[in-house]
């Protein structure tokens, strides 16, 4: 077998369609932070556990690490630019987005198709990523809504209706 380079691998992994969603979390002071993740998936009903990853060094991972609180966001469809706008780092991320302070007092995004509001049990190492191994805490869907699908380096839909109706 050929040996292949990280951008191939890249390459190669991005014709998995995923989710796209943003997660939020407070940082010492209570200040809020997020970043776009695809790399979220379901892991167990009983308990009720997800996982993601982030790399190793985020700035973030202190305020996401064992114990800590965060939520996590499915985007809608046409929320795009939300996750452009939380895939880099800047000042004041929601100084214009709209968003409201949720129940356990974690920032929420408005308009999302579901919420799942975690804390985190477990951080396992995986390459230069730290697993993040969470429990639902709290959880708001709205099935009404499409969520934005990231696949071959672009945003994608689905239009559920169409597919219930072939």
């Amino acid at each position: 077998m050929t040996p292949f380079t990280s951008q191939e691998l890249r390459k190669g992994f991005s014709s998995f369609a995923t989710g796209v969603t943003v997660i939020t979390c407070l940082d010492e002071e209570q200040n809020p932070h997020g970043i776009t993740i695809s790399s979220f998936n379901t892991v167990s009903l009983e308990p009720p556990l997800i996982l993601w990853s982030l790399k190793k060094h985020s700035r973030l991972m202190p305020w996401v690490d064992l114990g800590k609180k965060h939520l996590i966001h499915v985007l809608e469809r046409s929320q795009e630019n939300l996750a452009m706008h939380f895939a880099t780092v800047k000042l004041d991320q929601f100084s214009e987005i709209d968003h409201k302070i949720a129940e356990g007092g974690l920032t929420q995004i408005d308009h999302c198709v579901a919420y799942y509001e975690c804390e985190t049990v477990t951080v396992h190492i995986g390459g230069d990523h730290n697993i993040i191994v969470a429990k639902v805490i709290n959880l708001k869907n709205h099935p009404e809504k499409e969520p934005l699908i990231f696949a071959r380096s672009k945003f994608v839909g689905l239009n559920f209706s169409e597919i219930a109706n072939t």
